[in-house]
């Protein structure tokens, strides 16, 4: 990396004008742990010149977390403070808007027992629900950027030495951001047109169904009735667009809980709760996971699909062409948010509100009756790449091939 600080400048700027879009008068909160703290300055300096009236800064770090997981009691991971979920929603409603930081460790829980991380998980996710509704229905913005640290360098370029890491991951993740590029933000205006010419197609044709194939994968996915499909910037209930996640090459729905039928393999490995899982796949019937599979890391699938009934369902099918920036790098990120960009993905849980017709003035009743899923968890899993091939079916079954050798079609 020749000029990180020119690059940070960069990337504060587009994650306060495109990725939070912060307008005068609104507060942020920004998560973050020890590498992300250069990034969280220059935004904390972006976000003050864009008019926000306070900055809110929560503090992370693995060395902590680990040492929580390795030395608590046992009761301690049944429970997780109200408080928490309570400040946000407190501040969400405030007028606060939530930017995450994050710099991960793929294997930071890779030696403590599944059963722990997940009962801690489900924990912290029925007590956060409240809060997380804020963000899934998009009267919060919020906005997820990725930053190296040590650990996930390591993970992504082991022959190199930890400097030499640092420097070759920033550099993947500049390009992928588009950050590498002249002027990032007009980049990104481009990058958002080009993502909803798909989307306002998929929208207009009103697919009843897709069936996806590759090696491994044979699988018919019904779309939810009203399904809504989604692609670059969002809107908030203010008006103001924002991009939840930097990167973003997808364009995503909601697929029937109820709809989904056949096999599908992984084509990337899952980096889930600080384990990896790799070589896994899944069997469907009537929507549900019947049967599946995992070389690597398969109590962390036992442990994610117990998490609850939602679990076992999928909440997200998403479509990203394998002739993409972050596929083209050529590089396993170990991380969701750069590797769901890089191939069609899907997601085990909940569904997305904003992703059905209407879907944030409805209540849960009323969406799991069009489809939607709804679980305490939502985890992606990538299953694209050159060989994907992908038909859409109308209601009267005629049918339109929308994916063919990993890409679009048009």
């Amino acid at each position: 990396m020749k000029d990180l600080t020119k690059v940070l400048e960069k990337y504060a700027d587009l994650a306060v004008n495109v990725g939070i879009n912060v307008q005068p008068n609104e507060g942020l909160i920004i998560n973050a742990n020890e590498s992300g703290l250069p990034l969280a300055r220059e935004i904390m300096k972006k976000a003050y010149a864009a008019g926000a009236k306070h900055l809110e800064f929560m503090m992370s770090d693995d060395a902590m977390s680990l040492a929580r997981y390795n030395n608590a009691k046992d009761y301690v991971f049944d429970n997780f403070p109200e408080w928490k979920a309570e400040l946000l929603i407190k501040l969400y409603e405030s007028n606060y808007h939530h930017l995450y930081i994050i710099a991960p460790d793929p294997e930071l829980l890779k030696d403590i027992p599944g059963d722990i991380v997940a009962k801690d998980q489900k924990a912290a996710s029925t007590v956060m629900s409240p809060a997380q509704k804020y963000r899934m229905t998009g009267q919060t913005k919020w906005c997820i950027v990725a930053v190296p640290s040590e650990a996930w360098a390591k993970s992504v370029y082991p022959e190199k030495s930890s400097e030499e890491a640092i420097d070759a991951l920033w550099d993947k993740i500049a390009d992928a951001t588009r950050v590498s590029m002249d002027n990032p933000v007009e980049a990104w205006t481009e990058h958002d047109m080009r993502l909803k010419k798909y989307k306002n197609y998929l929208n207009e044709k009103q697919f009843d169904k897709l069936v996806f194939t590759a090696p491994g994968t044979e699988l018919e996915i019904g779309l939810a009735d009203g399904h809504y499909w989604m692609g670059g910037s969002k809107l908030s209930h203010a008006g103001d667009a924002f991009v939840a996640n930097i990167p973003t090459e997808e364009v995503f729905t909601t697929p029937h809980r109820y709809k989904v039928n056949g096999t599908v393999r992984s084509t990337k490995p899952l980096s889930h709760n600080g384990k990896i899982v790799d070589g896994f796949g899944f069997t469907f019937k009537e929507g549900k996971v019947v049967d599946y599979y995992a070389e690597k890391g398969k109590e962390v699938l036992d442990m994610m699909l117990s998490n609850d009934e939602g679990a076992k369902y999928l909440g997200e099918v998403a479509l990203v062409q394998n002739d993409s920036p972050i596929s083209n790098t050529g590089i396993l990120f170990n991380n969701t948010l750069f590797d769901e960009n890089a191939s069609v993905h899907l997601a085990l849980g909940r569904a997305y509100a904003y992703a059905m017709q209407d879907g944030s003035n409805a209540t849960q009743d009323e969406l799991e009756q069009r489809g939607a899923n709804f679980s305490l968890i939502h985890v992606d899993f990538m299953i694209g790449g050159p060989e994907m091939e992908i038909v859409a079916y109308d209601k009267e079954g005629v049918s339109t091939p929308i994916f063919t050798k990993g890409n679009w079609t048009f």
